[in-house]
C-alpha cells in the first residue's frame, strides 16, 4: 500500500500466539501502529505445542468452509515464509513434504473429493518395496489393512522456527509487544470498546480492538461474546529423535500423524482432550500415543522418548474459526477459533481480517467466518 492510503490508526491486539502474530504483522505493513497484549510468553500456547502440518488431516473429512480456507492459507505459505526468513535470518523449515495417509480411511470418497478439489494424488501404495523407499520402516501389518494414498504437495512448517520468525519481524516492524498482561475487561460505551482493564493497568483510545486469544478468547470477550463457541480442548504430542533426518512424507493414521523434522526430530500426536484449561500430560495419552505410533514405526520401541507436552487448541464447531467485525461493536474485532489449523490459517486469516478492517475485496465469501457469533 504506498504511504497515501497507509493506516495511520492504533489497534491492540489480545494475543500473541501465531493468529495475533501474524494479524499484528500485516496491520505493521499497512503502517498502522500496534500494541500486542499476552496473558503469558509470546507464541507459548497452542502455536508452539502443534505439528505445523498445513494442511487438515484427512481434508475430505472436513467442510468447505475449512478446507477453502486451508487451500487458501496454502498458497500464500511459501512467499511469507520466505519473506520472514529473510527479514529475521531464522528458517521456519518450510517444505513441501507430502503426506502419507495409511489405511483405514475411505479411499473412494478421498479420490473424489481430491478430483472435485484439484488435489494432486501422487501415486496409491499397497505395499512398501523398491518402488517406495521412503517408507522402508513403517510395520508390514499396516499395509494388510489397504492401499494408501500420498498427498505430495502437503507442506509442512516448524512452527516454533516460524513463531520466532514473526516474533522478531513484527519487532523489527515496531510492534509494541507485552507480556504477561491478561485482559480482564472489555469496558464499552455506545456501540464502542472504550477501555481494556489489564492485569499491567488500563488501555484506551486505540481505533480498534483484536481478539487472537485463542482458547482464552471468549473468557477474554466476557458479555461481549455473544454466542460464541469457542473453548480449550487438549492435544498431546511426543517427541523422538533419529540420528539422521529420515527422508519421508508427515504418516497420517486416522488421527495419528508422525511429523518428520530436517534435524531428524520425529513428533507424534495428537490427542482430542475435552478437559477444560488444563495441560498436564497424561501416562494414558504418551502410552496411547506411543503404541500406536510404533505400529507404524518399529524402531521407536528401542529410542527413548525425549519430550511430552501438551497445549490448548480454541476448539470451535466444526473446525470454523470467527473472523471479523464484531456484530455490535464497532471498533471490536475477533480472528480466533482456529482449532487444530491455526498456523495453517494464519496468513489466510489475518489477510481476510485486513480486508474486513480497510473494505478491501475478499478473496471468496467470508460470509460463514462471521457465523460463528451465533446471532
Amino acid at each position: 500500500m504506498s504511504s497515501n492510503n497507509e493506516m495511520n490508526q492504533d489497534f491492540i491486539v489480545i494475543g500473541a500466539g501465531i493468529i495475533g502474530l501474524a494479524t499484528a504483522e500485516r496491520l505493521l505493513a499497512q503502517g498502522a501502529a500496534v500494541t500486542i497484549l499476552e496473558r503469558g510468553t509470546v507464541g507459548q500456547e497452542s502455536s508452539w505445542a502443534g505439528g505445523g502440518v498445513l494442511s487438515p488431516l484427512c481434508p475430505w473429512n472436513y467442510p468447505d468452509e475449512v478446507t477453502r480456507l486451508t487451500s487458501y492459507s496454502a498458497s500464500l505459505f511459501a512467499a511469507w515464509v520466505h519473506s520472514l526468513h529473510a527479514a529475521s535470518g531464522i528458517d521456519p523449515e518450510y517444505e513441501m513434504s507430502g503426506m502419507l495417509v495409511l489405511p483405514p480411511f475411505d479411499a473412494h470418497a478421498a479420490q473424489q473429493w481430491c478430483v472435485a478439489h484439484e488435489v494432486k494424488v501422487e501415486k496409491n501404495f499397497s505395499a512398501p518395496s523398491a518402488t517406495v523407499p521412503s517408507f522402508p520402516t513403517i510395520g508390514r501389518d499396516v499395509w494388510e489393512q489397504g492401499d494408501a494414498l500420498l498427498l505430495p504437495e502437503v507442506a509442512q512448517v516448524r512452527n516454533p522456527r516460524l513463531l520466532r520468525a514473526l516474533h522478531s519481524r513484527v519487532k523489527a516492524l515496531g510492534g509494541h509487544i507485552i507480556e504477561q498482561c491478561a485482559v480482564h475487561d472489555i469496558v464499552t460505551g455506545g456501540s464502542r470498546v472504550q477501555t481494556l482493564t489489564t492485569a499491567c493497568g488500563t488501555f484506551s483510545a486505540a481505533q480498534g480492538y483484536i481478539v487472537t486469544a485463542g482458547a482464552w478468547s471468549k473468557q477474554v470477550l466476557g458479555q461481549h461474546a455473544l454466542n460464541l463457541n469457542i473453548k480449550p480442548m487438549r492435544g498431546q504430542m511426543l517427541l523422538f529423535r533419529f540420528a539422521t533426518a529420515p527422508l519421508r512424507p508427515i504418516l497420517l493414521q486416522d488421527d495419528l500423524y508422525l511429523i518428520y523434522r530436517r534435524d531428524g526430530h520425529l513428533l507424534i500426536g495428537s490427542t482430542l482432550e475435552d478437559v477444560g484449561f488444563n495441560k498436564q500430560t497424561t501416562i494414558a495419552a504418551r502410552n496411547d500415543l506411543l503404541e500406536r505410533a510404533q505400529r507404524l514405526v518399529p524402531a521407536l520401541g528401542n529410542m527413548p522418548l525425549m519430550q511430552h507436552w501438551a497445549g490448548l487448541r480454541p476448539a470451535s464447531p466444526h473446525n470454523i474459526p470467527t473472523i471479523g467485525r464484531h456484530p455490535q461493536l464497532d471498533n471490536l474485532y475477533i480472528n480466533s477459533g482456529h482449532f487444530r489449523y491455526g498456523v495453517t490459517m494464519a496468513p489466510a486469516s489475518a489477510s481476510i481480517l485486513l480486508n474486513e478492517i480497510t473494505g478491501m475485496p475478499q478473496p471468496f465469501d467470508v460470509a460463514p467466518y462471521q457465523a460463528g457469533w451465533g446471532i
